[in-house]
């Protein structure tokens, strides 16, 4: 293996490097993480150990942030091709009885399905074609990362290939996509918070020979003599999982003619349906306390593990993309301090939490196999949803930042909207109609309904130095024409609202689509510029 070394050229003092960001592990997170820092420019440098990708599916599903991160990552054009809406999700009993159900709108809070199924392998194809289009961006496989020294102003990164020859470069930071046993967790000595919840399923994935319709489309059957999911896995493609009962074998569970068996309960069998795989998975619950020291970072599995029952696990990992890879684009610019990645953990820890403990509720409801607790759950669940009027709740996990990088009331608590996530629609814009994100171009953004965003040139040199688009936001009814630049037609009716809502004339968006604040006429405005800057901590004028 070898690395060309050039000096990266970017931020004050910075150390000659034979590349900016060297990830470890490429997963999906890994993928994401890699294609959002190369995008932006910087020399991404990939350790896998493994010589191939895994050729199986694993997740299952991704909600509608994570499929606006996708799009960020360049792939929003081929979700289609390994992904469908999830349509809906339901819980039953043993009897039958719906216990509660979910519906996955076609056009979520970010403009996308608000739950996806997905077909891993095609989703790890399309984000690795996309990481091939960046020369910048290379991966290294067959490779195992065994030491990493942090200089302080570099990290020398070792890694061994199969025969054990050592390999040696350089790198500005580094961050462990790799995954539950991460080396660069270990390295980093973070300590893991574990919530001991520990159940064994069995999971089988398979294709059916002839196209089948189910409904639910998502199911997960509360029944204490086997708790049990059935589930899309993307087009064409079929998840069920089946729950260890205590005292079974994990080995006679994993017999063929076992599998069959149950599979037989959703009427799968071998002359309908080919076997892909099958697998006894142990899931967990932890976190880790920190998720950075000094230039080496996590993210994805590295960071944290989560039952599957809220379909956050690559979810938070692709958040802990998203976050971070904006920080580190600030900090090799030279345009935030390294205080800047001690928010990636306080933010992206507290989300993971939530998501978490969530999971693990869930999980409580689901993974009963006592016949008494079992019925009393029945009684209040079915309760419940009649008192709901069919029990349809909202497919989301997703919570507000209350830390992190927010513009604060002088309490300490944000000032809302900041810490919310920023809505997606679609909007007509000089170059014709699209999802905001598409039409605005990607990092910060500065929506306004004002005719002109008055700012002064210390300030707009801040923004500007940041990268930020400029948004003025025009009424529905607005002629396609009109727009300037800058300028789109609110077409949903959804930004003009939005800001009335905040009481806000203008709102400041992160490179991540949460909001870092909202301002009322040019002072408010100014002052959360200002607010931003000092944050960052970053070399731009003082404030006069």
């Amino acid at each position: 293996m070898t690395v060309e070394t050039e000096t990266s050229g970017a931020g004050t003092g910075a150390a000659a490097t034979d590349t900016d960001v060297a990830v470890v592990g490429y997963g999906p997170v890994g993928q994401v993480l890699a294609i959002l820092l190369a995008r932006r420019g910087w020399r991404v440098t990939v350790v896998e150990r493994w010589p191939q990708p895994y050729p199986m599916p694993r997740a299952v599903g991704f909600d509608d942030e994570a499929a606006r991160i996708l799009a960020a990552a360049g792939i929003g054009p081929f979700l289609d091709k390994f992904g469908e809406n999830s349509r809906d999700y339901a819980w039953h009993n043993a009897a039958g009885e719906t216990l509660l159900r979910m519906e996955s709108a076609e056009n979520g809070h970010c403009g996308w399905p608000q739950a996806m199924a997905m077909y891993q392998p095609g989703l790890e194809a399309t984000l690795i074609d996309r990481g091939s289009d960046f020369p910048n961006l290379r991966v290294v496989r067959g490779h195992e990362v065994v030491e990493l020294d942090d200089r302080g102003d570099l990290v020398e990164v070792i890694c061994e290939d199969a025969d054990e020859q050592e390999y040696t470069f350089t790198a500005r930071y580094v961050v462990g996509c790799d995954g539950a046993n991460s080396f660069v967790r270990e390295s980093m000595e973070s300590s893991l918070t574990d919530l001991g919840f520990f159940y064994d399923w069995l999971i089988c994935d398979v294709v059916l020979n002839e196209p089948r319709d189910f409904h639910p489309n998502n199911l997960q059957i509360c029944d204490p003599e086997r708790p049990r999911t059935a589930v899309s896995a993307g087009p064409g493609h079929r998840r069920f999982e089946f729950m260890r009962l205590p005292g079974e074998s994990i080995e006679v569970l994993k017999r063929d003619e076992t599998l069959w068996r149950m599979l037989e309960m959703f009427s799968v069998r071998p002359d309908n349906a080919t076997l892909e795989r099958h697998a006894v998975y142990t899931f967990q619950a932890r976190w880790a306390a920190e998720w950075r020291k000094g230039r080496l970072l996590i993210a994805g599995d590295a960071a944290h593990l989560m039952p599957p029952f809220a379909g956050q696990g690559m979810c938070s990992g692709f958040r802990d993309a998203a976050n971070l890879s904006w920080k580190l684009d600030l900090l090799l610019r030279g345009l935030a301090d390294h205080s800047v990645l001690d928010t990636y953990t306080v933010e992206r820890r507290a989300h993971v939490q939530n998501a978490i403990t969530t999971s693990v509720k869930l999980g409580k409801v689901i993974c009963v196999t006592d016949l008494a607790a079992a019925a009393d759950r029945d009684a209040i669940m079915l309760a419940g949803r009649d008192r709901e009027g069919g029990g349809a709740l909202p497919m989301s996990t997703t919570v507000p930042l209350t830390e992190g990088l927010l513009h604060r009331a002088d309490d300490g608590t944000p000032l809302l909207p900041a810490g919310t996530l920023f809505p997606q629609a679609r909007v007509a814009g000089a170059d014709g109609v699209g999802l905001l994100d598409e039409i605005v171009g990607l990092g910060f953004v500065l929506l306004a309904a004002d005719p002109a965003i008055l700012l002064d040139d210390r300030r707009q040199a801040v923004l500007d130095g940041l990268g930020t688009r400029y948004v003025r936001v025009l009424p529905v009814g607005t002629e396609p024409r009109e727009p300037g630049h800058g300028a789109v037609v609110d077409i949903e009716d959804r930004y003009l609202p939005y800001l009335a809502e905040s009481e806000a004339t203008a709102v400041l968006v992160r490179p991540d689509f949460t909001v870092f604040g909202a301002a009322h006429g040019p002072e408010a405005l100014a002052s959360l510029v200002d607010d931003l800057a000092h944050q960052l901590a970053a070399p731009f004028p003082a404030a006069g």
